[in-house]
């Protein structure tokens, strides 16, 4: 078959539209950028939470509204309802924020229990109103050891499941232990100077897409399963 035939016969016309740039011009939000950021250790000098820490500074010098979650007091996904007051909190917080920042250390080559916890008290979708659809995402880890970037490689594919914006940079930090002073501020490095990259990038992306999320994750496949279900519902009231 030529590629010049261009007739598509299982296409939902009604539901089929074209990107196009008009669809971007949205009026721009003024309130400051809302950053929701999620660590994965509950030690008391936890790395991947002075990493954080960082974060959030960072952040709030560009001028952002920043959130750092506390998992402590979090139940195990499902040995708890979910108005346990820890998990209201990060639910909220999820739907308040418009962009987050993970970082999780490595453990037996793969992100904490805590860390996978937080995301997995989150479902895709509370009523009409979706925690992470459309935000966006920065992913970070901590070794204890060499670098390596096994966490951050499946914080990438939790994100992408959570329906989130992933930006391309990253941080990974090896020998998280020396790269802290004793009063847990970072020491200057390359490994910090990566922070400041990907917390720029962040900015930068959540700034370009905030106003834009909801267009931008619209899904054809979704407004087709709408209609049929809008449909189907008319048919059942005539009956």
């Amino acid at each position: 078959m030529s590629i010049d035939d261009l007739t598509l016969p299982n296409l939902d016309t009604e539901q089929f539209s074209v990107p196009d740039v008009e669809s971007f011009n949205a009026s721009l939000s003024t309130h400051k950028p809302r950053f929701l950021l999620l660590y994965g250790s509950l030690r008391e000098r936890s790395y991947s939470r002075l990493v954080i820490e960082e974060c959030a500074r960072l952040l709030t010098r560009m001028g952002a509204e920043v959130r750092v979650f506390d998992p402590a007091g979090l139940p195990l996904p499902d040995s708890e309802e979910d108005t346990h007051p820890k998990v209201r909190e990060l639910r909220e917080l999820m739907i308040w924020s418009e962009g987050q920042v993970w970082c999780s250390p490595e453990r037996h080559g793969a992100m904490t229990a805590i860390m996978k916890a937080q995301i997995d008290w989150v479902p895709l979708s509370l009523g009409a109103v979706r925690p992470t659809q459309g935000k966006t995402l920065a992913v970070m880890q901590v070794c204890g050891g060499s670098q390596s970037f096994n966490v951050v490689n499946q914080l990438r594919v939790l994100g992408r499941w959570m329906r989130m914006l992933t930006i391309p940079n990253q941080s990974s930090v090896a020998k998280a232990f020396l790269e802290f002073e004793e009063d847990g501020r970072m020491k200057p490095s390359g490994f910090y100077n990566r922070i400041v990259d990907v917390m720029e990038e962040l900015m930068k992306f959540t700034l370009l897409t905030r106003d834009h999320s909801e267009y931008l994750v619209d899904r054809y496949s979704e407004r087709v399963e709408s209609a049929e279900q809008l449909m189907q519902r008319v048919q059942q009231r005539s009956l």
